[in-house]
């Protein structure tokens, strides 16, 4: 892992884009500054960002793929998938979960996502076949997502400056991934699911949405981190959630939301917000 110092830049940035994830505040793109910021660059402000959280207590508990859904590619100008932690503080049992309140997160989504608890670290070098035996459990869940740049338009450095846009992970039933491992690998490729909001269909999504379905997402993480200096690999015991399998849609307080998956065997998952 390259140990160079970041930049000054790097981290007047990292302590800007902190400070308005922990703040509820928004901030004009990086990427639209004198100094752009390039992709690279965005993941060396990564560690930074996670070092922050962690001075405050908050521990790493797995990682967000963004932007996995290429359905939704132009919508945000974002036409590759990018990552960011999750920690403990965001990461919640939905069925411990009464309700969210969104006084916390600017301009806050709602993405219905498939999870896994990593048993064992995955490498490189694994086929889906063996990346599937990494995997402890899956689940659907919920991630809300948010945007420290005002109107959701930024660039995709801008997103990895700002921890994926990631907001809370609301984890549904989670289901051991043995013992059924081929069914899991066929029908999480092939599912289909529809999101409501109070009790109305908003929209419908499919695991192929997801670059081809969750297993391939994951994949495709394991890849990013090979070959990436400054940030770690996955390992066991981490979380993933792999991207959105519908539109990311607005949520507001009042509203209760729905994800209803078809054709794998995962429990339905409802969220209500105050």
């Amino acid at each position: 892992m390259n140990t160079s110092q970041p930049t000054e830049r790097l981290q007047a940035i990292a302590a800007e884009a902190f400070s308005a994830l922990r703040n509820t505040r928004q901030v004009p793109p990086f990427s639209g500054r004198p100094a752009a910021l390039s992709i690279e660059d965005a993941y060396r402000i990564t560690p930074l960002v996670r070092q922050m959280y962690e001075a405050e207590g908050a521990e790493v508990v797995g990682r967000k793929i963004g932007f996995t859904n290429r359905t939704i590619w132009p919508q945000y100008g974002v036409y590759a998938p990018v990552w960011g932690y999750v920690f403990d503080r965001s990461a919640r049992e939905l069925d411990a979960l009464e309700a969210l309140p969104l006084k916390p997160f600017s301009e806050p989504r709602i993405e219905p996502e498939i999870m896994f608890g990593l048993g064992a670290s995955p490498s490189a070098e694994m086929d889906e076949q063996a990346l599937s035996g990494c995997i402890e459990w899956t689940a659907l869940g919920f991630e809300i997502v948010q945007s420290i740049f005002p109107g959701w338009k930024f660039e995709a450095s801008d997103t990895i400056a700002a921890n994926g846009v990631h907001g809370a992970l609301l984890i549904g039933p989670r289901h051991p991934f043995a013992p059924r491992a081929a069914e899991w690998r066929r029908t999480l490729a092939t599912f289909e699911i529809e999101l409501s909001c109070n009790g109305h269909v908003i929209d419908r999504g499919a695991a192929e949405n997801v670059l081809g379905g969750p297993l391939t997402a994951l994949r495709h993480l394991v890849g990013l981190l090979a070959s990436d200096p400054v940030n770690p690999k996955l390992a066991a015991g981490e979380i993933v959630t792999t991207g959105t399998l519908t539109k990311a849609m607005p949520i507001a307080p009042g509203e209760t939301w729905t994800a209803t998956p078809k054709g794998i065997g995962l429990d339905a998952v409802r969220l209500r917000f105050v």
